[in-house]
């Protein structure tokens, strides 16, 4: 069995979370500048077997595609392109996981000028995404 990855895309960079190889716990991994993402996963999957990477689908309340998804599918279109086929893209919703993030951050009591850093935004949400896929899992089988 192989992680997964979870990515929050970003216009500029991109959070990245991963889970063990046994696909318990979600950890936040690194944030990436969005013009580089392919590359790096790509070089990643060389080194560690991902079966599958789960993308943050920001949406509105009504729970349509938000505008963030005219960027989001082509930047995505081409991390497809530099990938094996085998391993599985999967949209996530996730709505509010900034908030959570930042909600996280707080209450692990981060300093402010820690929190205000985006790259760890980022990558928190990402990790948000993870877990919020990994318990949906549990809760399905």
């Amino acid at each position: 069995m192989g992680r997964l990855m979870a990515i929050d895309y970003g216009r500029r960079r991109c959070g990245i979370a991963v889970t063990d190889p046994l696909r318990i716990v979600a950890t936040g991994l690194t944030t990436v500048r969005t013009c580089d993402l392919a590359k790096w996963v790509a070089d990643y999957i060389l080194k560690e077997n991902v079966d599958a990477i789960i993308v943050g689908k920001p949406s509105t309340m009504r729970g349509e595609d938000s505008e963030s998804m005219n960027y989001i599918r082509p930047g995505i279109a081409m991390l497809r392109k530099a990938l094996p086929q085998d391993i599985e893209i999967t949209y996530w919703d996730e709505r509010f996981t900034s908030v959570l993030a930042h909600r996280a951050m707080i209450d692990g009591g981060m300093r402010k000028s820690r929190r205000q850093d985006k790259a760890v935004v980022d990558e928190i949400a990402a990790t948000i995404i993870l877990n919020d896929y990994l318990q949906s899992k549990q809760f399905n089988q």
